[in-house]
């Protein structure tokens, strides 16, 4: 049958097929999520009009600066995710495609990742503030410590909680504050004796901090490859590795002394 066609005709019958394929894979979900840079809070102040560290047993003092922890935003598990959302996320700096089952867990219903996420949030609070009153050298049974942060769910906040913690106590050791008056950002989660983890989604995480007014984003060293990939510009990084390490290299920007980079 083919013969007896033109062959502008026949290409384009060849072609319908095709342009078929391709219209239904556009419009049919695939497993993907789209992420972008989400709220950023200072753990230091207020979120949504309550205090986040709360702190009885023990004097705190009044800070200046902010120490900012970050999110990113992620379509849910639910959510249908088509060929237009992939292709728009690879082509954008704000965006980023990932698997689904790199973010969530196979088989998980939307309330049942909710309900991992707050969990993870609550011992995450406790492990960083048993991170700082260690760093500190405070006993835990006379320290009282209450974090409150709504609406968001995992572990990376760790970091910037233990951090909140020790400026309300303690400062920079010298009188001054830990931030040196700064807004300072970043992501990682702590471990009871202070190590610093990675987290996933950097990239969209500085972002959110340039956006926020920071100037400065704390990132877990093994991240630090992937912090630099989508840099705002005016935002300086500095790696840690370490609850301590992080301390100290806040100490030293303030005092103008030697700053690791990446």
């Amino acid at each position: 049958m083919l013969s007896s066609l033109t062959r502008p005709r026949a290409f384009a019958l060849c072609a319908l097929p095709v342009v078929a394929l391709f219209t239904v894979a556009g419009l049919a979900p695939l497993p993907f999520v789209v992420a972008q840079p989400g709220m950023t809070a200072d753990v230091l102040g207020e979120h949504q009009g309550t205090q986040v560290i709360t702190i009885s047993g023990a004097p705190t003092r009044k800070t200046e600066g902010e120490l900012r922890m970050t999110t990113i935003v992620a379509t849910g598990p639910g959510a249908d995710v088509d060929f237009g959302d992939v292709a728009d996320g690879w082509f954008r700096s704000d965006r980023a495609v990932l698997p689904r089952d790199a973010v969530y867990p196979a088989g998980r219903t939307e309330k049942e990742v909710e309900r991992h996420n707050a969990e993870a949030m609550e011992e995450s609070q406790n492990v960083a503030t048993r991170a700082a009153l260690s760093y500190l050298g405070e006993e835990p049974a006379e320290v009282k410590v209450s974090l409150r942060l709504a609406d968001v769910g995992g572990p990376s906040a760790g970091l910037l909680f233990s951090l909140g913690i020790i400026d309300k106590l303690q400062g920079d050791g010298t009188g001054g504050d830990l931030t040196g008056g700064r807004s300072i950002a970043g992501t990682g989660t702590i471990t009871p004796d202070g190590k610093v983890g990675a987290v996933g989604g950097v990239s969209l995480k500085t972002q959110a901090a340039a956006r926020d007014g920071a100037t400065v984003f704390l990132v877990p060293t093994d991240e630090c490859a992937d912090a630099q990939a989508e840099l705002p510009e005016g935002l300086r990084l500095i790696p840690v590795a370490t609850l301590k390490g992080a301390v100290e290299s806040l100490r030293s920007l303030e005092q103008g002394g030697k700053v690791p980079g990446c």
